[in-house]
């Protein structure tokens, strides 16, 4: 296989996984943004957070709804847990990996807040540690992931599933179903 064939498998590959979304998660997806929405609306946050390329996604949400998507408009309070170096590596080096998000989730959460979790694999354990504490504060709970959903998938109130195998294709869609989130909470749908 040369390598312009290799592009479009991969480019093809992607494309069927967002039709295959498109077809059993498009709900999902409008019940998400819609419980985001609301809380916005009754002066709640909304805490993100994932590991890897999932953190950069909890990062790229948070500038969306912070900053501008589609439409200038106020900012929102939208606080990606992945962002602070400083918590992040004290956290890290003081109180375990495990603890990463469930201590910032336990110091900045308060009910009727959410927690938007984001996994490729659903398996994370700091993620998931995190979804219990959010769940124990009384925070809606939504988890972004990909195969089967894993152990998240048990964890939230609102399952978001992007049911592909491959963590690049998953992360690839998980990005196009958080900037349909953002056209959905701006009011663009």
């Amino acid at each position: 296989m040369g390598e312009a064939d290799r592009v479009r498998a991969t480019l093809v590959e992607s494309a069927d996984l967002h039709r295959l979304t498109a077809e059993r998660g498009a709900d999902a997806v409008v019940e998400a943004a819609a419980a985001m929405k609301a809380a916005l609306a009754a002066g709640r946050q909304v805490l993100v957070f994932g590991n890897g390329g999932s953190a950069t996604d909890a990062q790229h949400f948070a500038a969306e709804l912070v900053g501008v998507f589609e439409t200038k408009r106020r900012g929102w309070p939208v606080v990606a847990l992945t962002a602070d170096t400083a918590v992040v590596t004290s956290i890290a080096n003081d109180l375990g990996f495990e603890q990463l998000y469930a201590r910032q989730v336990e110091a900045l959460g308060r009910a009727g807040d959410v927690a938007l979790a984001i996994s490729t694999s659903g398996n994370s354990v700091n993620v998931n540690i995190a979804l219990r504490k959010a769940r124990e504060l009384g925070l809606r709970t939504i988890g972004l992931s990909g195969r089967t959903g894993g152990e998240m998938a048990g964890l939230v109130d609102l399952h978001v599933n992007v049911p592909g195998s491959s963590s690049a294709r998953v992360q690839e869609v998980h990005r196009t179903v958080l900037h349909a989130m953002c056209q959905l909470i701006e009011g663009h749908a």
